[in-house]
């Protein structure tokens, strides 16, 4: 911690390591400014590689409006952002966390995409006192799954997004618009999404039973399998009509295309993670239609950038404009992530004190294209909560469209459509 509270910075116009597949660097401009260092880790290939489709367009939109640098103290900063990927992988998360602070030297270090990326490159930032910021990932299997206590929490480390007690309530929400039986298959891999989700005190079971709902779970599965037989018999035996979880997307088309062939036939299916992306939809054909999902963030969410002051619409179609592919939900939280970025550089005391830094995030109070992001108000230390809706995948005119048609529990997100039963 001395030593990296200690380490002089590089002028912007000074060499730099090159490890990075993604550096955005200084202008000669603005050679003369002190450089402050990003680091950011996300899945940019392998199974969770749809969470960072978007983020090129991000990083090179943040980039344009970090040029002329941020003032702290009357002082002008470059923000160099050191962009490396984690290859879906929780071991190379750590790895390459462990580079851009070790070897990279970043002042700052960013994640989001699942606890198998924010996990490992929170825990490397925690053990070498480097100021942390993810999202992405519900906030339980983060905090709980890092070994968290709410009474302490952590000293480096901080999260926004939301949990699972959201997810549930959305969920559930979402199941009280259709008139079908309460019988419910859950699918919960053995990952630690999968653990949290299906964990019978902290994860659904319990608010499912009080809410008068009867849970069929055949048991964790292995991430990647190739048969689904065993659940399908299981749902089929116990007549459920609701089918949820959270799941990879490879390991959903798997088992709706053997429910397919096994005459499994449920009204609701309503899972998270795999279902979030209009690629995975589109690759389902018909039958992905009708499918639902929680629903982060869209172009309808009523909310703007502190950053750029572009509206959840600008953002969204600004994307399709730039990409050619549909908006998907995770450009709204990868964009808030340089939004906290930008406002907690702007605010800290000393820039060269990673103390400083860390009280710096921990007194943020801002409006982002997300929802407010306030870590003042938990609902633990080191965390704070984003609001959060569900939603069901249509097709309006041959393009699909994910429609928000569950808010009971954020009502300033305006609903788009009505439930319907596969």
């Amino acid at each position: 911690m001395t030593s990296l509270m200690n380490r002089r910075r590089f002028l912007a116009g000074a060499s730099a390591l090159l490890a990075a597949p993604a550096i955005l660097r200084a202008t000669r401009a603005y050679a003369q400014m002190p450089t402050l260092k990003v680091g950011h880790v996300s899945p940019r290939t392998g199974p969770l590689a749809g969470f960072a489709e978007a983020d090129d367009y991000i990083l090179k939109a943040v980039a344009e409006k970090f040029a002329a640098g941020i003032e702290n103290n009357g002082k002008g900063w470059h923000i160099e952002i050191i962009s490396k990927d984690s290859q879906s992988n929780p071991n190379r998360a750590a790895e390459v966390a462990s580079e851009l602070i070790l070897r990279d030297e970043v002042d700052i270090i960013v994640a989001a995409s699942t606890p198998d990326t924010v996990n490992p490159v929170s825990d490397q930032a925690e053990i070498n006192g480097t100021p942390c910021i993810t999202t992405d990932c519900p906030w339980q299997p983060y905090f709980f799954g890092r070994g968290g206590k709410p009474e302490s929490g952590f000293e480096s480390t901080y999260h926004f997004f939301w949990g699972l007690e959201d997810v549930i309530g959305a969920f559930l929400d979402l199941w009280s618009k259709a008139d079908v039986a309460k019988t419910v298959g859950g699918l919960f891999p053995n990952d630690a999404d999968g653990n949290a989700w299906g964990d019978a005190e902290r994860g659904l079971p319990k608010p499912l039973a009080a809410a008068g709902y009867t849970l069929t779970d055949p048991g964790r599965y292995q991430p990647l399998s190739d048969d689904f037989s065993a659940q399908i018999n299981a749902f089929k035996q116990a007549g459920c009509q609701i089918v949820t979880g959270n799941m990879i997307a490879p390991d959903f088309g798997t088992f709706w295309s053997q429910a397919a062939q096994q005459g499994f036939k449920p009204r609701i299916v309503t899972i998270g993670k795999a279902l979030l992306f209009p690629s995975v939809i589109a690759g389902l054909g018909d039958r992905g239609i009708g499918l639902s999902s929680e629903v982060w963030w869209s172009p309808s969410h009523p909310f703007a950038s502190s950053l750029t002051g572009v509206s959840s619409a600008d953002l969204a179609s600004g994307y399709t404009a730039a990409s050619g592919r549909p908006w998907t939900q995770p450009i709204g939280f990868k964009h808030a992530l340089f939004e906290v970025v930008a406002d907690v550089v702007a605010r800290a005391d000393d820039l060269d004190d990673p103390a400083a830094i860390v009280a710096a995030i921990a007194a943020t109070n801002l409006k982002t294209i997300v929802g407010p992001v306030n870590w003042a108000v938990g609902p633990v230390k080191n965390v704070t909560k984003t609001p959060l809706v569900a939603g069901q995948w249509a097709k309006d005119g041959g393009a699909l469209n994910l429609k928000i048609v569950a808010n009971a529990h954020a009502p300033e997100i305006p609903l788009g459509g009505e439930l319907t039963l596969l």
